[in-house]
Formats: C-alpha cells, sequence, structure tokens
C-alpha cells in the first residue's frame, strides 16, 4: 500500500492510503489505533507523549502494523458510505514529515565510489541531515544565496517501523515499515571545500531532504536490493543505478546502525547514490534556480521539484 501525508485544501492536514486515482482518509481510525507496549515503553522512559495520530501513531502500533492497515483498508472500502479524496485534488507533504533521525551512508554504490576516486569503504561511512531538511516530493526547493554548488542524490530511503538494537542482519528487515524516494540534496562547497569537511552541514540545510511521494510499504517489495533508480535533471538523464549494487544492502546497513544507537519508528535511511552525481562530472553540474529533477525508483514511483 500506499501512505501519505497530505491535506485536502484548506482543511487539517490527513493520512491518506492511495488507490488508484482516489484517496482513503485514515486520519480517524490511526488516531484510535493503540500504540504497542514497547512503544509506550519506550515514550515513557524518554518523556516522550506517543503520538496522537498521523502516520508516525501507525509506525508505533507495533510489529503487525501492516497487517492492521490491511484489514481497515479492505473493510473501509466495502462500506457504502465511505468518501475518498481525489489523488490530484491533494497537496501533498512527505509521507513521514519530521522523522526522528535521518541516516545516510556515503559511497554505498561501487560505481559512486569509483566516481569519486576513493576505494570502497570496509564499513558504512554514516553521515546525518537533520530533521528539519525534509521537504514534500514536489516542493520548490530553494537554492541559499550563499551557495553556488547545490548536488543531487537519488536515494532509496528506508523508513523504520520497530525498536532496535544490536539487531542481527537476519531479522532486519522485520524493523522496516516501508519505503520511499529521497533526494540526497548537498551544498558541496561545505563537503569539499573547507577543512574539516561539514558534511551534516551541507546535507541539512532547508528543504535539502525532499521525500515521497508516498511510504511503500513493506509487503509490496521482496527485495529492496532489486530495484533500479534513475534520475533526471531538466529532461537528462543524469543517474542510473540498481540497489543490487549498494556495497552494504539494507540488511546490514540496519545491523550496523542499530549496534551503536536504537532504530526507532519513524527513524529514515538514505541508503546512497549512483554514479552520476553532479560533483564528480567533467565539467562539474550544479543545480540552478528553475531546475527541475525528477527521481524514479521501480515499485515505488516518482519523485520530481523544482529548484528556485
Amino acid at each position: 500500500m500506499k501512505l501519505i501525508t497530505y491535506r485536502q485544501g484548506d482543511g487539517p492536514i490527513q493520512t491518506g492510503v492511495v488507490l488508484d486515482d482516489r484517496v482513503l482518509d485514515i486520519s480517524a481510525w490511526l488516531a484510535e489505533l493503540p500504540i504497542s507496549i514497547e512503544a509506550e515503553s519506550h515514550n515513557t522512559a524518554n518523556g516522550i507523549a506517543p503520538s496522537s495520530g498521523g502516520i508516525m501513531r501507525w509506525l508505533q502500533c507495533g510489529p503487525d502494523a501492516i497487517e492492521k492497515l490491511t484489514a481497515h483498508v479492505a473493510h473501509a472500502s466495502q462500506q457504502l458510505n465511505v468518501s475518498f479524496d481525489r489523488f490530484s485534488e491533494v497537496t501533498l507533504y512527505a509521507p513521514v514529515p519530521r522523522p526522528g533521525k535521518i541516516m545516510g551512508v556515503g559511497r554505498n554504490y561501487a560505481d559512486h565510489a569509483k566516481e569519486t576516486g576513493v576505494t570502497p569503504f570496509e564499513k558504512p561511512r554514516i553521515i546525518f541531515k537533520v530533521p528539519s531538511s525534509v521537504a514534500a516530493a514536489n516542493a520548490d526547493v530553494p537554492r541559499p544565496t550563499a551557495v553556488s554548488k547545490m548536488d543531487f542524490e537519488t536515494e532509496l530511503a528506508v523508513v523504520i517501523g520497530g525498536y532496535g538494537k544490536n539487531v542481527a542482519e537476519s531479522d532486519a528487515m522485520a524493523l522496516v515499515a516501508g519505503y520511499t524516494i529521497l533526494n540526497d540534496v548537498s551544498a558541496r562547497e561545505f563537503q569539499f571545500d573547507v577543512s574539516p569537511p561539514q558534511t551534516t552541514f551541507a546535507k541539512s540545510m532547508d528543504g535539502f531532504a525532499p521525500m515521497g511521494p508516498w511510504l511503500v510499504t513493506r509487503d509490496e517489495i521482496a527485495d529492496p536490493q532489486t530495484l533500479e533508480l534513475i534520475c533526471t535533471l531538466n529532461g537528462q538523464q543524469m543517474q542510473y543505478g540498481h540497489t543490487a549494487d549498494m556495497l552494504f544492502p539494507v540488511a546490514t546497513l540496519i545491523a550496523y546502525l542499530s549496534q551503536f544507537m536504537t532504530l526507532e519508528p519513524g527513524d529514515v535511511i538514505g541508503t546512497g547514490t549512483p554514479a552520476g552525481i553532479g560533483a564528480f562530472r567533467k565539467p562539474p553540474i550544479y543545480l540552478e534556480p528553475g531546475d527541475r529533477l525528477r527521481m524514479e525508483i521501480s515499485h515505488i514511483g516518482v519523485m520530481e521539484h523544482k529548484v528556485i
């Protein structure tokens, strides 16, 4: 299923399931959905009130979240009095508008490592983006006035749906709620032209994490290492890759990260980008106001946005 965070006209922020060209609003159902005992325990230990609704409520409801959602959608769709929103008329937000953590992986594709001139890493190189950098899939992303080397990175993003610490690789996929598309926008002058590099800062400016258009639940993608990624800039293909070429697959990344920090519902892992980014082209190609990006991942969909 495809879950979205959206708004209809001037109404409230809603959560819905996309069914062809229609959207089933599940906001009221989510508000009444019990969170798991584990989520209650973690929230209490950290002094955090449980999410009152929205996609975060679903992510905190436990390991049977997908089954509960599937049953609800099947039942609601059969009701004669149910109403739907038109997908073409809604305003989309990022499916998880404010993740707890956004973790990225540097040079996780062999071809990208090669174009950067480095030997593939023996262990994942972890990078962070701050949650306030998240933007909607079709957002206009501003280029800061002090930035001239704004770059793009098409990435498969993994949305975590459980709590995990010291997770075995064989158990890692059970923590996944679903997948979406992430553009890991970066200001390369702060990443490559200063010493020491300010990589987190370079990737965390306002709007530098467009995500969407929806979260595709885990059950829809049997193996995340079987997906194609394509990025075009103003109609010209810039990136083409395959998740089978990841140096560290999704399960490996989850197991590795969980050795050092607890993964929590709503966390997002950007799994790296294939070759073709602007910085390592000859000559380099950086984003300019008016540029349009189109990013596609098979079995997920298409995300498009503009630079302003």
